[in-house]
């Protein structure tokens, strides 16, 4: 199998690689160097569960991939939020899988500093797992156990920094120039400033600019994020090898897919804004191959929270197969807020294609903050200023709006240009915190009914419908991050709660959310016409009314609090409702209650 692999996509990684360090002398030793890294990781996986998983990857290309399958159904969690450790995490299966989820993305869990690490995405060690979850070994086992069950594992392959407690910046700190290398550090004020002019500030309320200033030796390192993360330097061709000796390591535990973070910043060009440049994409398309050739299973997973335009560059068969949707979930939720569906259609409508045997990972919350990632071409398209109606949003979600129903937090407010993010579980960020804080059952009724909505259309969407671990049973925002050193000044920590299984806080609304979004998951998985890839997106007739068509079944939801209608386009005169068992005449308009949704199946006779 290896050599095979390495026949069929060495020309294209050497390619890829020459565009990379061509210029360099020792050019074929790098290659060298790569191709026996490659070959003693394929050969630890001749065996088992991943010689298993390689064999059928390669021998079912030509068929729909399992992420295309209308039963893969994810979930992301942090292990010591949902289970205390990894252990424990098996313990939880049977939750899982009663469940119906079968993909599974573990949040960061390999070594970071005590106290501030991003939530684990500064990785001190990508071969120690923290030790407060356990060890490598425990990660071993619940990728088996995980395998055994029919659930495919995720991990983040934090490729674009480290820690700077990590080895490598630990002797770079001491001067090693083969590890200074590894970084970028300067002495010079003037090249730090010479970089930043051309910049985008990240974390504005960390730092400002993109480098920190180290006093122990009187110079600057690249921190395009937090000031302990720091960026590697993938103009060596020392830091790629590193990094592919660490990647098929990580694959090598039990990984079905690594989540890319960052990607769009791992090149960087002096004068320029050093976000998804020509060669950011040639890193990752190089990695790509040597996966294919070591391990062929894997997939790779984008994490590119960025313009759209630039979003859609990283999936193809050559570089991600998979990539979270930033445009959908943000989109849901200026909807809701608007009750104007025009943007969110109009946008998909555009945006929507990935390349074949590709698919988007469709979420409406995550580990991670809201970013309004919308195209201001699309927004203008329809009278919308995006800088205006980003303001707007931010107001809305974080309780500064007249009779707006969010609780959310905001996350890196720029004090120059008031621009934020928005943090917040789902249920708190859809009126449902508010409502029960109120005890408002008008409201409450609501909050419901959008929370279902959302689900249900997102359930109904081609690819791989993701859920964030705590909102399928529909918690609140928890505060007491406020009180905790570490945390306080990080509001992310709003939404990443400690999993409560005595059931005891659950109030009657969370339990029906909750019973809900099982009955849409089994839904889905028993419709053959919710998988592949096909989907067609109406022109707009409601302005309350998105509606898609996934082959013989329509999607119609009303995003607002107002009655709407709707005119499906069918061949057939009947269709039923799959969420409701309710049957509809399709040549008439259709009223739609506040918050609707129908997934209709049309009767198709022969």
């Amino acid at each position: 199998m290896y050599q095979k692999q390495l026949e069929l996509n060495m020309p294209a990684l050497t390619a890829r690689l020459y565009e990379l360090y061509g210029s360099r002398w020792d050019f074929y030793q790098i290659l060298a160097r790569l191709e026996a890294i490659m070959k003693k990781a394929a050969a630890e996986r001749k065996s088992g569960y991943l010689f298993e998983a390689d064999e059928d990857a390669l021998s079912s290309e030509n068929g729909t991939p399992w992420y295309l399958n209308q039963k893969t159904v994810g979930m992301m969690l942090y292990v010591d939020l949902f289970a205390d450790n990894l252990l424990g995490l098996i313990e939880k299966i049977p939750y899982l899988k009663d469940l119906g989820v079968n993909y599974v993305h573990l949040m960061p869990l390999f070594d970071c500093p005590k106290g501030e690490n991003d939530g684990g995405y500064a990785i001190s060690s990508y071969r120690k797992v923290q030790p407060r979850l356990g060890t490598i070994e425990d990660l071993k086992a619940v990728a088996a156990e995980f395998h055994k069950n029919g659930i495919r594992l995720v991990l983040d392959f934090v490729f674009n920094h480290t820690s700077d407690e990590h080895e490598w910046a630990k002797k770079a700190r001491k001067g090693d120039p083969k590890f200074k290398s590894f970084y970028y550090m300067y002495k010079e004020k003037s090249e730090v400033d010479s970089w930043n002019a051309t910049l985008r500030e990240i974390f504005p309320t960390v730092r400002r600019g993109s480098f920190t200033y180290l006093k122990e030796s009187d110079e600057w390192v690249w921190t395009t994020f937090n000031s302990f993360q720091w960026d590697l330097n993938y103009s060596n061709p020392e830091v790629f090898l590193a990094m592919c000796e660490e990647m098929l390591f990580i694959a090598n535990l039990g990984v079905d897919v690594l989540r890319l973070d960052a990607l769009a910043f791992v090149w960087k060009e002096k004068g320029t804004v050093c976000e998804s440049l020509p060669k950011a994409h040639t890193v990752i398309q190089a990695f790509q191959y040597v996966a294919s050739i070591a391990c062929p299973s894997l997939q790779f997973k984008s994490e590119a929270i960025v313009h759209p335009d630039e979003v859609i560059k990283y999936i193809n068969g050559s570089e991600c197969h998979l990539s979270y949707n930033p445009l959908q979930m943000a989109l849901f939720w200026s909807t809701v807020a608007t009750r104007d569906t025009r943007l969110l259609s109009v946008s998909l409508k555009n945006r929507w294609s990935v390349p074949k045997n590709c698919a988007w990972v469709n979420y409406i919350r995550c580990h991670d903050d809201i970013g309004w990632t919308f195209s201001d071409e699309d927004a203008g398209w329809l009278g919308i200023n995006g800088f205006d109606h980003r303001k707007f949003l931010n107001r809305f979600f974080t309780g500064r709006f007249e009779g707006t129903f969010a609780s959310g937090e905001p996350f890196q407010l720029n004090p120059t240009t008031g621009d934020c993010r928005i943090c917040g579980t789902m249920a708190s960020l859809a009126g449902l915190e508010q409502a029960e804080n109120l005890n408002n059952e008008e409201l409450r009724r609501m909050a419901i009914s959008r929370m279902k909505m959302m689900y249900a259309v997102q359930f109904a969407l081609p690819g791989v419908p993701l859920l964030y671990a705590g909102d399928e049973k529909a918690v609140f925002n928890d505060y007491s991050y406020r009180k905790v050193a570490s945390k306080k000044e990080d509001s992310r920590w709003v939404h990443r709660i400690k999993t409560d299984w005595s059931g005891k806080s659950e109030c009657k609304s969370q339990k029906i959310v909750a019973d809900f979004v099982k009955k849409v998951i089994a839904l889905r998985k028993e419709e053959p016409g919710l998988g592949g890839s096909d989907i067609f997106f109406y022109d707009i007739q409601d302005s309350h009314v998105f509606a898609f068509r996934r082959g013989t079944i329509h999607v119609v939801a009303n995003f607002s609090d107002s009655p709407a209608e709707f005119m499906i386009d069918a061949w057939s005169e009947n269709s039923t409702d799959l969420l409701t068992g309710r049957n509809f005449w399709n040549h008439q308009k259709q009223l739609l209650a506040p918050y609707e949704v129908r997934w209709l199946k049309e009767k198709i006779e022969n």
